[in-house]
């Protein structure tokens, strides 16, 4: 007899076994992924928690910037005090003794301060800048001179820290730079409505000052718009030409290749590199004015022409090759497909990367610090030769200043550049959606 031939018979338990496998398995790598977009959640929202951190700290120690505590004053402009013969003669208004008249009519609103000492304190509550705004109103309307007027005037950075609660009362009086009677003397002049906060305008209307409360952005906006300027002049057509001739006419060889990883190079070298070569060149060798914007502009330029060429490159590299070859099949030539095809389809993307460049040069402090654009500058600059500064070296200065009122102006600065900054960001964005071209 014998035995018949079976077919082959399925190993059921083998088969089960293996799919109990590659579902732990399966298990296993769902649970891993999960896992890992748990991970990737986890740090994004880390990261947007410090940067609204970041941004809550700014605004919060910024915001006061915006308000400036004033104090309204009656002022008699005596006629013997200011212009004794009548002859209005703008250098006889100007040399008048102001800071008399503002200090007898905070001694006849408090006729019972009587020591030296106390009378000092009193007249410290009011900025050292209110006999110059008093003398530039009546050189502007001598008319008021024999009149009594109300003039409002900003109170002293202390005062003001104080009246925004900056500074507690509730502290030791040797512990805070306002003293009880200065805190008497404003309480009652509070009850009479001569103090009040009113939004400071002179933050974005005045240069910097030694005073907190006078101290503004206007000469740090100039110079950094002035250091642009020559930057973006400079950057712009250089970093263009370069990118076109690198990318559509160099040709592929040794020489090119090592021009192309330079420029890569230099894209990564830390910015205060660039500020010991214009140390080196622009103010040793070529002899250019010191702290001047265009020094700062040309250093900035080294510095963002291997942003906008590597930007200029992978916008011409975006250009599909079909527009190049239908131009050459139409006739044209090299120069001329480049220039009325390639370059105008580029250009948003140029554009692009440099708003992007000029954002990073805004934001730069460290090579300014070398060429000398550190310096304490009152006046605002009127042309790229004259003594300037910019908003992140105006930052850096306010914040190593002792007075607390310059806390609040560094982070209301920094509030203003971060403006500009995101608008310059936003730029970039709106130009690439609006010129982008679909192919």
């Amino acid at each position: 007899m014998t035995d018949s031939i079976l077919p082959n018979q399925p190993d059921t338990a083998g088969q089960n076994h293996k799919s109990a496998l590659v579902a732990a398995s399966l298990k296993k790598r769902y649970a891993a992924e999960r896992r890992f977009r748990l991970y990737g959640v986890a740090a994004v929202m880390t990261a947007l928690f410090f940067v609204v951190l970041l941004f809550a700290t700014i605004i919060y120690n910024g915001y006061p910037t915006f308000t400036q505590t004033m104090v309204k004053l009656e002022i008699t402009l005596n006629e013997q005090d200011i212009d004794p013969q009548g002859t209005r003669d703008p250098e006889v208004l100007s040399a008048a003794n102001y800071r008399k008249l503002i200090r007898k009519a905070l001694l006849d609103l408090f006729p019972d301060v009587k020591s030296r000492g106390d009378k000092r304190k009193l007249s410290k509550m009011v900025s050292t800048g209110a006999p110059f705004a008093l003398r530039e109103a009546v050189m502007d309307d001598p008319t008021l001179i024999g009149r009594r007027g109300q003039f409002t005037f900003p109170m002293s950075d202390d005062i003001d820290q104080f009246f925004k609660g900056t500074i507690s009362s509730s502290s030791a009086e040797a512990d805070r730079r306002v003293s009880d009677k200065q805190v008497n003397w404003l309480m009652r002049m509070v009850d009479q409505g001569m103090v009040e906060k009113q939004f400071n305008s002179k933050f974005f209307t005045n240069g910097d000052s030694r005073e907190p409360e006078l101290a503004g952005i206007l000469g740090a906006a100039v110079g950094s718009f002035l250091t642009l300027l020559v930057t973006l002049a400079l950057s712009f057509p250089i970093g263009i030409a370069s990118a076109v001739y690198l990318e559509e006419f160099a040709p592929k060889n040794r020489l090119t290749q090592v021009i192309e990883v330079n420029i890569n190079n230099l894209a990564a070298v830390p910015s205060i590199v660039f500020g010991l070569l214009g140390l080196a060149i622009f103010l040793n060798f070529f002899g250019l004015p010191r702290s001047a914007p265009i020094v700062g502009g040309l250093v900035l330029a080294l510095m963002t022409l291997p942003t906008i060429i590597i930007a200029g490159r992978a916008a011409l590299k975006a250009v599909p090759p079909s527009i190049r070859e239908a131009a050459f099949g139409m006739g044209a030539s090299r120069i001329q497909t480049v220039t009325h095809h390639v370059l105008p389809l580029a250009m948003p993307g140029m554009l692009t990367g440099a708003i992007l460049g000029m954002a990073q040069a805004l934001g730069e402090t460290a090579p300014l610090l070398m060429i000398g654009m550190v310096a304490f500058i009152v006046d605002i600059p009127g042309s790229i030769t004259d003594p300037s500064t910019v908003l992140p070296v105006q930052i850096y200065l306010w914040a190593d200043s002792p007075e607390r009122a310059f806390v609040e102006r560094t982070s209301g600065a920094i509030i203003v550049l971060l403006g500009f900054l995101i608008m310059m960001n936003a730029a970039a964005v709106i130009l690439r959606k609006k010129f982008e071209n679909k192919w």
